[in-house]
């Protein structure tokens, strides 16, 4: 008996395999940026499996760079050391106190936790800021709100190094401006400047939502640059998921072919989105 479930195991995977072949083929030496944020980031069982999911499209010759948020836990942090936040119109203002801790929160404890849990699934991974090697430049995105910054320079060859080292680059979202100061920027908007500077096949946008929803709330799995704009006019498309979309939009205006939102509590998500028919969350493209 044990034979037998050993060889419909073998069946079961040899048959997956060649499903998802064409598809690994198709992405072989692709260029894919995920942002990491949300459910994925929460648990050890989720950071693990979604590390997993990497090494392995790593392995099948896509070339992943990771960029990631880490709201709550500069939110705990801030909490932690009793450092006031104040807010202008919702949002958090970064004075220099805060920017200590968001620096030292997203490029030291997220970012080394990702690059961990990435090792330990056997690959390899080095941790990085935008501040590094000159990677994202910045400009001071409103005055009110402090060291919040909106990328003006992307300068990719330090990724197209790892690359070439078969590394995975894990990216906190911080940039460095022009005098120097070092800003605070939005994960999203991080991964879409730095998948339109690597002209990326994919960038992956892993939320806590399903994807891009119609009126009737059904998830839309395919979208045009048009037809985001045009929910977005009409309201269908509303609150946190507007962020989201521009980001889709400013990427494939930049040169990134396709983007997808996501959920990131799907186990397995990112593959199903890369090596299957019927893929994961809404496709936008051009």
């Amino acid at each position: 008996m044990k034979t037998q479930d050993m060889n419909r195991d073998w069946i079961t995977t040899a048959e997956t395999l060649s499903r998802a072949l064409p598809y690994m083929q198709r992405y072989s030496g692709a260029i894919v940026v995920i942002k990491l944020g949300g459910h994925a980031m929460g648990s050890d069982e989720g950071m693990a499996s979604f590390a997993r999911d990497v090494v392995l499209m790593q392995q099948v010759g896509a070339n992943p760079v990771i960029v990631h948020g880490g709201g709550p836990m500069i939110n705990a942090m801030l909490e932690r050391l009793d450092i006031k936040s104040d807010f202008v119109n919702g949002k958090r203002v970064t004075d220099a106190p805060t920017m200590e801790v968001v620096e030292m929160v997203l490029s030291g404890l997220v970012n080394k936790r990702i690059v961990q849990a990435i090792g330990a699934q056997g690959g390899r991974a080095v941790g990085l800021s935008g501040k590094d090697a000159n990677l994202v430049t910045c400009t001071q995105t409103d005055p009110a709100l402090g060291f919040v910054g909106t990328p003006s320079v992307v300068d990719p060859s330090i990724l197209q190094d790892l690359f070439q080292s078969n590394t995975i680059p894990v990216i906190a979202p911080l940039g460095a401006g022009h005098d120097g100061e070092t800003f605070n920027i939005n994960g999203d908007t991080a991964a879409g400047a730095i998948a339109g500077a690597l002209n990326a096949d994919r960038l992956l946008l892993l939320t806590d939502v399903a994807g891009v929803k119609n009126g009737e709330g059904e998830v839309l799995t395919e979208l045009t640059a048009a037809q985001i704009r045009a929910l977005t006019a009409d309201g269908t498309i509303a609150g946190g998921m507007i962020p989201k979309t521009e980001t889709a939009l400013n990427a494939i205006e930049n040169g990134v072919r396709a983007v997808v939102i996501l959920d990131g509590r799907v186990p397995n998500a990112c593959l199903l989105e890369l090596f299957t028919d019927h893929g994961a969350g809404s496709l936008i493209r051009d």
